[in-house]
């Protein structure tokens, strides 16, 4: 065993001496030099501590910039408690751009109520979600049916005397 032992120092020394004299380190030596990093780590140092899931879920939330999609979800699911289930079953949140919340109203008579209560419902939502930064409320009516069919249609003035 002891042969084991001198042969070891003295594939050590010759490869310390190469690196001495070349000033680079063999394959062998960078892989010789990882393995020994690798084994002076421990199970209980810093840094190596368990985390909570909801901890990891928070650090992944941070480090993806989640956090505002997130509001804009909540605030989409829960828009019947923001404005009441009536008003709720009236409107439609569609999209929030440039700090401006677009809301799709069952009719024009509808988004004219909440242009009404406008002052309320942006108080409401920038108390409950501050994290969005909504500033403005744009409500819009149902959408005109599209005459538009398949990529062909012929452009000119469209149809005439149809509910007549």
């Amino acid at each position: 065993m002891a042969e084991q032992g001198e042969r070891d120092f003295a594939v050590e020394f010759y490869w310390r001496m190469r690196e001495a004299v070349t000033g680079r380190l063999s394959r062998d030596a960078k892989r010789r030099a990882e393995k020994k990093a690798k084994a002076t780590s421990q199970p209980f140092e810093r840094g190596r501590e368990p985390i909570s899931a909801g901890d990891s879920l928070d650090g992944l939330i941070a480090a993806f910039r989640w956090d505002e999609q997130l509001g804009e979800a909540d605030l989409f699911v829960r828009w019947g408690e923001v404005v009441g289930e009536l008003n709720a079953a009236a409107s439609v949140p569609e999209k929030i751009v440039n700090g401006t919340l677009t809301i799709r109203c069952k009719s024009t008579a509808w988004a004219s109520q909440f242009r009404l209560i406008q002052d309320a419902i942006l108080a409401r939502i920038q108390a409950d979600y501050p994290t969005l930064e909504i500033g403005a409320l744009k409500f819009l009516g149902p959408d005109a049916p599209s005459w538009k069919k398949g990529s062909r249609s012929v452009p000119g003035r469209g149809p005439r005397d149809t509910y007549g």
